[in-house]
C-alpha cells in the first residue's frame, strides 16, 4: 500500500495517464489525415466523379470530429473570461443590437406622445406656417436678395484693377472693405425699414452673413496671392512656387463657382467629383422634404403651446422656469438635430453634388465632442475652416496670443449669431451674443475636466447638458417673450 503511494509510482500513473490521453488526441488527430491522403490518391487516381462525393466525404469527417471532441467528459470552461458588460469588457463589445433597441423605444415613446398630442390638443398646424398673407408685403427682402450679387461683382472689379496695378494696394483694401461692409449692412436697413415675417428676414439676413463671408476670403485670398506674386517677382522668396491652386489672377468664372459652391474659403480650383448622380439627388430631394415637415411640425404642435404657456424665464418663478425650460428641451432637441440634417448633411451634399464639389467634409462627429471648444471645431466645418484660415492664423502670425485669437474668432462667431436672430425679431436684446461669448468659459472647464478625469464621457455629457439641454431652449423663450412685449408696446 505504501509502495503504491510512493511518489514514483503517483508520476508514473500521471505519465502513463497523459500518454494515454496524448495517444487518444494523436488518433484523433491521425483520422483525417488518413482519410485526406487516401482520397487524394483517389483523385490522383481515379479522380472525383462529382462535386457531391467530396461534400459526403466531409460531412463524415465533421461527424468524426464530433463524435470525439463533444463528449460529455470534455471541458466547458477552457480559460479566463469576464461579462461581456463588466467594466473592463464593456467598451470591447459590439453594442449594435441595444442601439437598435433604442431606437425602436424612442420611435415607440415619441408615437405615444404624438397620438397623445393629437387626441389632447387636436391638430395645431395653420397654413400661415408656411405662407400667409404677410409674405407677400415681403417683395423688398426678395429684391434685396437679387441685388446681393452685385457685392461680388464690385469685388471682382477691384480685384481685376488691382491685377492690372491700375490702384494701390491700400486703395484695394479701403474698397474690399466698403463692398463687404455695404454686403451686411444693405440687407440689414432692408429687414429693420420693413416689417417682414421672420422667416424671410432671417432667410435673407443667413443670406447677406454668407456672401459677407465669401467676400471677405476672396479679398483675403487675392492679396495674399498677390503678395506672393510679387515676392517672387523681386526673387525675395525664392522657395514659394505659384501652383495651380493659388496662381494668381482675377478670374471671374472661378468667383462665380465659388460664390455658389458649398464653402466659405476662397481658392481658385477645387476637387471635382466624376459626374452628378440624379438619382441620389432626388432621393436626397425627397428626405429634405420629409424632415423639414417634421421639423414644421414639431415646430407649431410642441414648441409653440410650450412656449405661448410659459412666462419669462428671467422674470417668474424659479423652478417653473426650469420646468419650462426641461419640457422644451426635447422638442427643441428634436428641431435642432433635423435642422443639422437638413442643411449640413443634405442640403449642401445636394448642392455639391449638382456642382460637382468634391470635398464634402461639412462636418466631423461633433457628438463625440469631449470639449465644448472639439465641438466647435466639428460642428461646422465651413466656418471652422473661414475662422481658422481668415481670423485665428492670421492673429498668430501677427504675435496676438492662442487665448485672445480664441477670443477674437468666438466674438466674430458671437456678433453674427446675434445679427441672424435679433435683426430679424427687429429687437437687439443680445442673448446670442451672451450665449456664445459662454462658451469661452465652458471650453476651459471642460478641458479641464477632460484632462482631470481622462475621461470622454464627462466632458460628452456636460457638452450636452448646458449646449442642448439648458441653453438653446433658455435662448428660445427669452427671445418669444422679449419678441411677444415688443409686439404688444408696438
Amino acid at each position: 500500500m505504501a509502495e503504491s503511494e510512493s511518489p514514483e509510482n503517483r508520476v508514473a500513473a500521471m505519465e502513463s495517464t497523459s500518454s494515454s490521453r496524448s495517444y487518444l488526441n494523436f488518433s484523433i488527430r491521425r483520422r483525417s489525415p488518413v482519410t485526406d491522403s487516401a482520397s487524394t490518391e483517389m483523385m490522383g487516381s481515379e479522380g472525383l466523379k462529382s462535386s457531391g462525393k467530396a461534400c459526403d466525404k466531409v460531412k463524415i469527417e465533421n461527424q468524426s470530429d464530433m463524435k470525439f471532441n463533444y463528449r460529455p467528459s470534455m471541458p466547458a470552461h477552457s480559460g479566463v473570461r469576464e461579462s461581456p458588460l463588466s467594466s473592463d469588457a464593456i467598451f470591447k463589445q459590439s453594442h449594435a443590437g441595444l442601439f437598435n433597441l433604442c431606437i425602436v423605444v424612442l420611435v415607440a415613446v415619441n408615437s405615444r406622445l404624438i397620438i397623445e398630442n393629437l387626441i389632447k390638443y387636436g391638430w395645431l398646424i395653420n397654413s400661415g406656417f408656411w405662407f400667409s398673407s404677410k409674405s407677400l408685403r415681403d417683395w423688398p427682402l426678395f429684391m434685396c436678395c437679387l441685388s446681393l450679387p452685385a457685392f461680388p461683382l464690385a469685388s471682382y472689379l477691384v480685384e481685376k484693377l488691382a491685377y492690372r496695378n491700375c490702384i494701390s494696394e491700400l486703395v484695394v483694401v479701403f474698397l474690399h472693405i466698403i463692398i463687404t461692409t455695404a454686403s451686411l449692412l444693405y440687407p440689414v436697413l432692408v429687414i429693420l425699414r420693413c416689417d417682414s415675417a421672420l422667416l424671410s428676414g432671417g432667410t435673407l439676413m443667413l443670406f447677406a452673413c454668407i456672401v459677407w463671408l465669401k467676400l471677405v476670403s476672396f479679398a483675403h485670398t487675392s492679396s495674399d496671392m498677390r503678395a506672393i506674386a510679387k515676392s517672387i517677382d523681386k526673387e525675395n522668396t525664392p522657395s514659394i512656387s505659384l501652383n495651380a491652386d493659388n496662381c494668381y489672377d482675377a478670374n471671374f468664372k472661378s468667383l462665380v463657382y465659388f460664390m455658389v459652391a458649398p464653402t466659405l474659403c476662397y481658392q481658385s480650383s477645387y476637387p471635382r467629383s466624376a459626374s452628378v448622380r440624379k438619382g441620389w439627388v432626388v432621393r436626397q430631394f425627397v428626405k429634405l422634404i420629409i424632415f423639414t415637415g417634421f421639423m414644421g411640425f414639431i415646430i407649431e404642435q410642441y414648441i409653440n403651446p410650450i412656449v405661448q404657456n410659459s412666462q419669462h424665464p428671467l422674470k417668474g418663478n424659479l423652478l417653473y422656469a426650469i420646468e419650462r425650460v426641461l419640457k422644451l428641451s426635447v422638442p427643441n432637441l428634436y428641431v435642432w438635430l433635423c435642422m443639422f440634417y437638413c442643411f449640413f448633411h443634405l442640403w449642401l451634399n445636394i448642392l455639391a453634388e449638382l456642382l460637382r464639389f468634391g470635398d464634402r467634409e461639412f462636418y466631423k462627429d461633433w457628438w463625440n465632442a469631449r470639449t465644448v471648444e472639439e465641438y466647435w471645431r466639428m460642428w461646422n466645418m465651413p466656418v471652422h475652416k473661414w475662422m481658422v484660415r481668415h481670423i485665428y492664423f492670421p492673429c498668430l502670425r501677427n504675435k496676438i496670443p492662442k487665448w485672445a485669437a480664441l477670443l477674437i474668432a468666438f466674438f466674430v462667431s458671437a456678433v453674427f449669431h446675434e445679427l441672424c436672430i435679433a435683426v430679424p425679431c427687429h429687437m437687439f436684446k443680445l442673448w446670442a451674443f451672451i450665449g456664445i461669448m459662454f462658451q469661452v468659459p465652458l471650453v476651459v472647464i471642460t478641458k479641464f475636466l477632460q484632462n482631470k478625469f481622462k475621461s470622454s464621457m464627462v466632458g460628452n455629457m456636460i457638452f450636452w447638458l448646458f449646449f442642448s439641454i439648458l441653453g438653446q431652449p433658455m435662448c428660445v423663450l427669452l427671445y418669444y417673450h422679449d419678441l411677444m412685449n415688443r409686439k404688444r408696446e408696438n
